[in-house]
């Protein structure tokens, strides 16, 4: 079934993947899962930079030698490292050292400009650096191996050196002192980027934690190195679970070390990892990390009650922990609970709690789910200006249009600073779908085709005209225009989807629509209304057994008009009358006025 949302969806927090609309809440309660936590950071650094693995030092300890200019390139460096972006990272940190002439930062640029592979920035910090500290080797050794020429063994020795010693010694210091050497562990993945080989990574930590067997650090650090695809064998996870298993068991309450559990379990089968979660949750009540990552695992699994019942437990503990009561309201939201989520919102707006215009734009979209349309538009209006405030405007007009005044919200929408051609593309949707909603589909047709002029080959324009076109009997015409979306974006399950059932619905080339139908499908296999073009594909060449799995999966997914309507008429072609009949009254209940629900209740049920 192909359907208009695209356009709905990216000015709806309804249409937004739940998951994505929590991402914010799970980064601020420090709820992200292990991945985001603790997988190796992607910056390759090399291992020649450990005792200064963490930041850059400052020109002086105490800060009040760095000028600005310094400061901000000490702050691009580290910033641009733990982004993996180590080409940015090491000219920062070079530019950097011949400004504070600090031999330590001359030190980091070097490692960082190896690990980059960036030769020239490498020979320039190593001559700073040794110019600095005459006495210091390593930027003699480094100059002198990249002296040898490029691409052999030496330039590969600059970086690496006697890697494996000098971890040993670090281990082995740091194991001496009062802190011990758990954290040298935890960071051990970090120094491993892409020029290390994982295979070879995960063996070298093996070694180095094999002196430590009680080291509940030590086996995590294992089971990293085994989860970051260092172990060849078949099944890599064994070997990462056998590991955090023993961290666990010297360190029961370790909500670092249930998280990489938990998403090692989730490789395999979410359910087990969701389970492990619960338990460790419901033991250590206080694991706020946890509890995010299990709520997560629910929403994932859109099971919404025990997720918003996850973050209740939460709040009821800390009522300070604003993030989640901001996930019990966008949940409720989720769940229709609407005067739930008005009435958290409306609390979280008065503590002032949430991104510029988050908490303003959910109350805006609870009064426009709930026709309080005027209401809508007062609040939609309140969304300070920033990245939602553009989202609000559009919305607007649709208001306006919700009101009957279509006139003035195509005038409201053409006075909008509409800048980027993103937003001017968007400004002529939100007019066709102002029109299309008053059943103008030949007016809604002309504006996408004007706007079309202008942005020939903009997806969402091509999109958009199709979908009227198929509405006006235009065939030919929303053939050609998807066929040009899906040349421009062969791999949009959307588009593949709007084009297979396009050929399956409205012309005889069933087999033709039901192959890029299965291209969707395999993109998407999720999606309600994919597999509700299944169904149906599977119903017009015959295959009744077979649509209607499809069409019971999409019905659970989403209780839809259009998919009750291909449900029910593959169970009345299947002799099921009363089914059928059963299924379209349910969904006449929520959608009366639905034209294809109708139609084809009037054509079989007569």
């Amino acid at each position: 079934m192909p359907r208009n949302t695209k356009f709905l969806r990216s000015l709806t927090a309804s249409g937004t993947p739940l998951v994505t609309a929590l991402t914010g809440l799970f980064m601020v309660a420090g709820c992200a899962t292990v991945d985001a936590q603790q997988h190796p950071a992607p910056a390759p650094v090399s291992p020649g930079i450990i005792p200064h693995a963490r930041t850059a030092p400052a020109a002086h300890d105490d800060g009040s030698g760095l000028t600005a200019d310094v400061f901000y390139r000490l702050l691009l460096g580290d910033v641009a490292l733990q982004r993996g972006e180590t080409s940015l990272a090491a000219r920062a940190y070079f530019e950097a050292a011949r400004e504070t002439r600090d031999p330590r930062i001359a030190r980091r640029a070097t490692e960082v400009a190896l690990a980059a592979r960036m030769r020239g920035l490498a020979q320039e910090s190593a001559k700073l650096w040794e110019a600095l500290d005459p006495a210091a080797e390593r930027p003699k050794q480094v100059m002198a191996a990249l002296a040898a020429g490029p691409g052999g063994k030496s330039f590969d020795a600059a970086i690496d050196g006697d890697v494996k010693a000098r971890l040993e010694k670090l281990i082995a210091d740091a194991a001496l002192s009062e802190r011990g050497n758990g954290e040298v562990f935890l960071q051990l993945n970090r120094l491993f980027g892409e020029s290390y080989d994982r295979r070879q990574a995960f063996e070298l930590v093996r070694e180095l934690a094999k002196p430590y067997p009680n080291s509940p650090e030590a086996h995590f650090a294992i089971a990293l190195a085994a989860y970051s695809g260092g172990v060849a064998e078949n099944s890599p996870e064994n070997v990462a679970l056998e590991e955090i298993d023993r961290a666990l068991e010297l360190k029961p309450d370790w909500e670092r070390a249930a998280l990489l559990k938990a998403e090692l379990l989730a490789r395999r089968k979410p359910d087990d990892a969701t389970a492990f979660l619960a338990s460790f949750v419901d033991a250590h009540p206080d694991a706020r990390a946890s509890a995010g990552a299990l709520a997560q695992f629910y929403i994932e699994q859109k099971r919404y009650a025990e997720a918003r019942a996850v973050f209740q437990r939460a709040w009821n503990r800390d009522r300070n922990a604003r993030e989640f009561e901001f996930g019990v309201a966008v949940i409720s939201m989720q769940m229709k609970d609407w005067d739930t989520a008005e009435s958290l919102f409306r609390d979280l707006k008065r503590a002032n709690y949430g991104d510029n215009g988050a908490v303003e734009l959910y109350l805006a979209q609870i009064a426009d789910e709930n026709g309080r349309f005027q209401e809508a538009i007062e609040r939609y209006r309140a969304v300070p200006e920033g990245e939602r405030a553009w989202i609000a405007k559009l919305r607007i007009a649709a208001m306006m249009g919700k009101l009957g005044n279509v006139a003035d919200a195509r005038r409201y929408l053409a006075d909008l600073p509409a800048v980027t051609i993103e937003q001017r593309v968007q400004v002529s949707q939100a007019e066709a779908q102002l029109l299309r909603e008053v059943n103008d589909l030949a007016g809604a047709y002309a504006v996408l085709v004007a706007a079309l002029n202008a942005h020939p080959d903009s997806p969402e324009l091509l999109y958009d005209t199709a979908m009227i076109a198929e509405k006006l009997d235009r065939i030919d015409d929303a053939e050609s225009r998807l066929r040009r979306v899906v040349e421009l974006k062969p791999d949009d399950a959307q588009s593949l989807n709007a084009l297979g059932y396009t050929l399956v619905d409205r012309t005889p080339r069933v087999a033709e629509g039901f192959a890029l139908i299965e291209r969707a499908y395999k993109l998407s296999p999720d999606d309600p209304f994919i597999l509700d073009s299944m169904g149906w594909a599977l119903f017009r060449l015959g295959r009744y057994a077979e649509a209607e799995t499809y069409l019971v999966r999409a019905m659970k997914e989403r209780p839809d008009a259009e998919i009750a309507a291909h449900l029910g008429e593959i169970l009345w072609a299947k002799g099921e009358h009363e089914r059928a009949k059963e299924i379209w009254q349910t969904q006449l209940k929520t959608s009366p006025d639905n034209p294809v629900l109708l139609e084809t209740v009037r054509r079989l049920a007569r």
